[in-house]
């Protein structure tokens, strides 16, 4: 193969379990908020149910009812600036320029893709922002004066397999529907399915696992090594554990992206695997 035309391999990757732990409105916007998130996450639930509403609007919906009653403004470097306060798990911050250096030296370019649930103006104000080529994540439309008054993208677990058709034909947005709709022999598109890994931590992640699983790609289950079960409620371990057996993920590790980890030595197999089958073509 020559050493002027690289591999491109797609690692999209959930945020909240994936890349840090918990839910990312809890680390600084629910406090500001003056809400519990136990409370919090409790009343979305019930919100949703009450009015037949998805729980993703729901959250929404109520993180701007919560600021106008405690009077604090959500604007966009309000959001980033929440962001700031994301702890990562365990190597994260290194993580990036660790195995692009790796897929360099295969000849292999890898493009850093999120897809998730939550608030893209979070995650736009974390560390690590600059090593995705697209955030796609629920995000907020505001006024004149740049404050959130309306969600204008809300992604639950079944919406989050389109964003992998956007990945696979370079659609670098969420408005274009036709062009996503369009047939593009599998041989032309930006990056195949079989050249993507996707990563997540549990149930919602189920759609995109099995859909790049189909496609012939790879999914990695990971899980908060510092997390326990109770009696009423799993561990994350045993949920990963429970999408292999079930076929969902192929294969599970714990969430710590430092050099020697058993998950970044799966990836970099992975990207092997994929250097190879390029090369014998």
């Amino acid at each position: 193969m020559s050493r002027l035309s690289k591999t491109k391999i797609a690692i999209c990757y959930d945020f909240d379990g994936t890349l840090a732990p918990g839910n990312m409105q809890e680390h600084t916007l629910l406090p500001a908020l003056r809400q519990r998130p136990i409370q919090f996450w409790k009343e979305v639930k019930q919100f949703a149910k009450n009015n037949n509403m998805n729980e993703i609007l729901s959250y929404m919906y109520l993180t701007l009812e919560k600021a106008k009653i405690h009077q604090h403004k959500i604007k966009r470097n309000a959001f980033k600036a929440h962001g700031k306060g994301i702890q990562l798990f365990n190597g994260v911050d290194k993580y990036f320029d660790l195995i692009n250096a790796y897929a360099s030296e295969k000849n292999i370019t890898i493009e850093h893709y999120i897809i998730s649930s939550g608030l893209k103006e979070i995650i736009e104000g974390t560390k690590i922002r600059k090593h995705f080529k697209y955030i796609f994540a629920s995000e907020f439309y505001y006024d004149v004066n740049g404050v959130a008054i309306w969600p204008s993208v809300a992604i639950d677990y079944t919406a989050k397999t389109q964003f992998l058709f956007r990945i696979n034909k370079n659609i670098m947005n969420v408005w274009d529907n036709i062009k996503i709709n369009k047939y593009i022999p599998e041989e032309e598109r930006y990056i195949p399915f079989k050249r993507m890994i996707y990563i997540g931590d549990g149930e919602s992640d189920i759609p995109c696992m099995k859909m790049v699983n189909y496609q012939g790609g790879y999914s990695i289950a990971v899980y908060d090594p510092n997390k326990r079960g109770t009696k009423n409620k799993k561990s994350p371990k045993q949920i990963c554990k429970e999408l292999i057996e079930q076929k969902r993920a192929r294969f599970m590790a714990a969430a710590d992206y430092t050099e020697n980890s058993k998950l970044v030595k799966i990836i970099k197999l992975i990207i092997d695997k994929i250097g190879v089958e390029k090369e014998l073509g």
